[in-house]
């Protein structure tokens, strides 16, 4: 494989960092996207060279199937009673340390499987460092059931209206639609996180607030440093 470069290099040194948090019979989640792919690959090799004895459960079908190809077990998260911790990726990270997360459209999982672990890392190169979250869309999952009625709640909300990807309703894993809301800028998360999961109809929004340990920043000069929450 070609040495990565720039923020992929970030990613990888930032997912390698992670793997010092990690311990022998441990119980971790598997994020999703592209920097929990180097985590995923990273983990594989230390498990193989120190035959690590650990059990994981995937946030997505795209985890799930790297992971296997890598060797590494799964088990479904229902088969656990918590998980240890669980190492994710992000797509804006602010200096509190709350996220904005589902750009690849899986947060709905994501979320579950954090709030099922005991400690959440993310892993980010330093371009998803914001001063305040907002300027990539906001992804929210939504019923196919009356999907354009739930599109207009959140209109009302966000004050704009939100936006189909790639000019379609898409579908996630779970058999949902994700749509996107391009704030521009978020100026107080935890009400905006409220009104959405009052509105019926919203499964899940990709706010990730008051649920991370640490973040692992990766640099493109291949040093990484972490960030602890307040």
């Amino acid at each position: 494989m070609t040495e990565p470069t720039g923020a992929e290099l970030g990613k990888k040194t930032a997912a390698a960092m992670a793997l010092g948090h990690v311990q022998g019979g441990m119980a971790l989640g598997l994020g999703s996207g592209s920097t929990a792919d180097w985590f995923v690959r990273l983990l594989s090799e230390r498990m193989s060279q120190e035959n690590l004895d650990i059990t994981c459960a995937a946030s997505s079908k795209r985890t799930e199937t790297l992971a296997l190809e890598c060797g590494i077990p799964l088990r479904p998260l229902d088969d656990f009673d918590r998980l240890d911790m669980t190492v994710d990726g992000a797509d804006e990270i602010d200096p509190k340390l709350d996220l904005i997360k589902g750009g690849g459209g899986c947060h709905l999982i994501e979320k579950i499987v954090a709030a099922a672990s005991d400690t959440l890392v993310i892993i980010a190169d330093e371009s998803k460092l914001v001063p305040v979250l907002g300027a990539f869309p906001l992804p929210v999952e939504i019923a196919t059931l009356g999907w354009e009625t739930t599109m207009r709640r959140i209109a009302e909300v966000v004050g704009d209206v939100p936006l189909e990807r790639r000019g379609a309703p898409v579908l996630t894993d779970e058999g949902n639609y994700v749509i996107d809301c391009r704030m521009g800028r978020i100026e107080d998360a935890p009400a905006l996180a409220s009104a959405l999961n009052a509105i019926p109809g919203v499964v899940e929004h990709g706010l990730f607030l008051n649920m991370t340990s640490r973040a692992l920043i990766g640099s493109a000069d291949g040093t990484a440093h972490e960030v602890l929450r307040a």
